[in-house]
Parts: structure tokens; C-alpha cells; sequence
């Protein structure tokens, strides 16, 4: 047999350079394999770490948020005392006008009966029986507006106009002997008679009626108004304590019990309005309203506990409140 080994080196050439060629091509390929999972692994690590950040960052927002609930700080109402006295029921009773009322939370006579409560922001009235004043058999707690810090003299007519908002609540209250809550004065318009006034009826004070006086009775806001006993007592006889008496009132329907409530009073010329919550209102227009423009007026607010019962207390809490003129 006669072998051609020119043809077979050339087979054999061949044979050895697809075998390297395809050695080749497996290497490349495990290389650019090797170089994707690289490729891929440093992405998800950059991907993770960005997570990371992104929580962390969410996490440190968090945190904030939550230093700055509401509650965690001490809070304190917003009402100015610069143009109010109070009276408490102590003493004589005491009274404490302005400057001095501006440090009530450390005056030792205040501090059982007026004082903060800083978990809600209010400023409480507390009244229990004591002493009363010289034209009342009842207690107080109450502020009574002063035009001119310091004094009485100085005050307003319905003409003048006058108008008080407060946002307010009776969270405790006693009941009587027939488990009946007991009730208190939260708002108060009073009537005053000027010194010529006084002099001409022969009267030894300024006391008049008091025109306006809002109760919380049994969970509601109960409102009553004076109204003349007769249309045509004169001018001088109006004058008179006497010649005054309460009208049939009004009950708002809201029932309010324990909840805050926003307490609105607009008097002007002849007319008299009682808003409560921003959207239920009572108004008075008419000749008692026209009578009483002859008096001065000056506004109260506070806690004026209705009953002499023995143990009997009331808190009223006032978280804003102010006056207009």
C-alpha cells in the first residue's frame, strides 16, 4: 500500500488547528463569563448599599418625626391675663388683678384654683364653695375683664360693641344628692352702673345686672338674657336691680358633656349673639335689648359654680380666649 504522508501531515495540520481554534473559543467564553458575574456581583453590591442608605436616611426621618409628637413638650394656653383680674373663692374674697395675676403659676393664693394643665395646653378653673361675693351666695373662680389694667371704672357700652371667643371645657363636675350634675357660670356679660348712676338711685355700689350668663348645665349650653318686668318703667327706674328678670332662655341641642366647644358672645347696638361651635347661634333683637344700652358692661369668664353642696367642685378649662372691642 503506498501511503501519502504529504496528506496526511496536511489532515493532521488541520485537525490540530480546529482543535486550538475551538480550545480557544472555550477559554474566551469562560473568561467573558467570569468577567459578567464580576460585572453583575459589583452591581448588586452597589444596588444593596444603596438600599441601605435609603433606609438608614428613612429611618433618621422617622426619628424626627416622632421627637416632635404632639404631647412630648410642655404646652401652655393662649391667653393673654394682661386685661383680667380674678376672683377666688378665698378670702374676702381675694381678688388678683394685673401684674400680679400674670404670675399665677407661682402665687401660693392662685395655685389650688387657677393654674396650667400642660398635657393639653389649658389653663384651669378650679372652684369648690367658699366665699362669695357681696351679691352672690355663690363661689368663683372667675376673671372679669379690666379695659384699663388695674381697675373697674373703665368699661363698655353695647353701643361701643363687644366681643369675646373662647374655646373651653368642663371636664369634671360634681352631682347632687339626686345624681344630677351640678352647674356652672362659664360666661358671663355683667352689667355695671356708672358713678352718676349710682349716686341717683342712691345705691352704695356699682353692681347692676348681669345682661348675659352662659351656663354648662347637664352636658349642654344653657343661655339666659335679662328682660324689663315693665316696658314702661322710666329711665331711672331701669336703673334699678329689680326691674330685671331673666328671660325663658335658651338650650343649644348639641349635647357637649366633657368635650372641648368654642363659645362666641357679639354684642352691639341693640343686639345681642351667642354662637356656639362656629355654626349654632341665638340672637336677641329687641326693645330689652335697646333698654339696656343705659349700662356699662364688662365681660367674665371662668368658673362660677351654681350650688352651695357640701363637697361640691367644678374644673373648667379655657385653652384660648379673648376680647375684642
Amino acid at each position: 500500500m503506498i501511503i501519502d504522508y504529504k496528506l496526511l501531515f496536511n489532515k493532521t495540520v488541520v485537525l490540530n488547528c480546529f482543535f486550538a481554534f475551538v480550545i480557544m473559543l472555550a477559554i474566551t467564553s469562560c473568561s467573558n463569563d467570569a468577567e459578567v458575574t464580576e460585572e453583575e456581583i459589583v452591581q448588586e453590591e452597589v444596588i444593596e448599599e444603596e438600599e441601605v442608605e435609603e433606609n438608614t436616611e428613612t429611618q433618621e426621618e422617622e426619628v424626627v418625626e416622632e421627637v416632635q409628637v404632639e404631647g412630648v413638650d410642655f404646652f401652655l394656653p393662649n391667653i393673654d391675663l394682661s386685661n383680667w383680674k380674678v376672683t377666688l373663692p378665698i378670702g374676702s374674697p381675694d381678688e388678683v388683678e394685673p401684674p400680679e395675676i400674670m404670675d399665677y403659676a407661682t402665687d401660693e393664693r392662685l395655685m389650688p384654683f387657677m393654674y396650667n394643665d400642660s398635657t393639653d395646653g389649658s389653663l384651669v378653673f378650679y372652684t369648690t364653695p367658699g366665699s362669695s361675693t357681696a351679691n352672690s351666695s355663690y363661689s368663683r373662680t372667675e376673671l372679669r375683664e379690666q379695659m384699663v389694667p388695674g381697675s373697674n371704672s373703665t368699661n363698655w357700652t353695647f353701643t361701643e360693641g363687644g366681643r369675646m371667643k373662647g374655646t373651653l371645657s368642663v371636664p369634671e363636675i360634681t352631682t347632687d344628692a339626686s345624681g344630677e350634675f351640678h352647674r356652672t357660670l362659664v360666661m358671663q356679660i355683667h352689667g355695671r352702673l356708672t358713678n352718676e348712676q349710682r349716686d341717683l338711685i342712691g345705691e352704695d355700689d356699682n353692681n347692676a345686672p348681669p345682661m348675659l350668663k352662659i351656663y354648662w348645665q347637664k352636658g349642654k349650653v344653657r343661655v339666659l338674657t335679662k328682660k324689663l318686668k315693665d316696658l314702661n318703667a322710666t329711665d331711672e327706674e331701669i336703673l334699678h336691680t329689680n326691674a330685671w328678670e331673666d328671660n325663658e332662655g335658651h338650650t343649644f341641642p348639641e349635647n357637649i358633656g366633657v368635650n372641648t366647644f368654642v363659645l362666641e358672645i357679639i354684642a352691639t347696638d341693640g343686639r345681642l349673639e351667642v354662637i356656639l361651635n362656629e355654626t349654632d347661634s341665638v340672637v336677641y333683637e329687641d326693645i330689652h335689648m335697646q333698654k339696656w344700652s343705659v349700662f356699662e358692661n364688662y365681660f367674665k369668664a371662668g368658673n362660677y359654680l351654681q350650688t352651695l353642696d357640701a363637697g361640691a367642685s367644678a374644673k373648667v378649662k379655657y385653652y384660648e380666649l379673648e376680647v375684642m372691642h
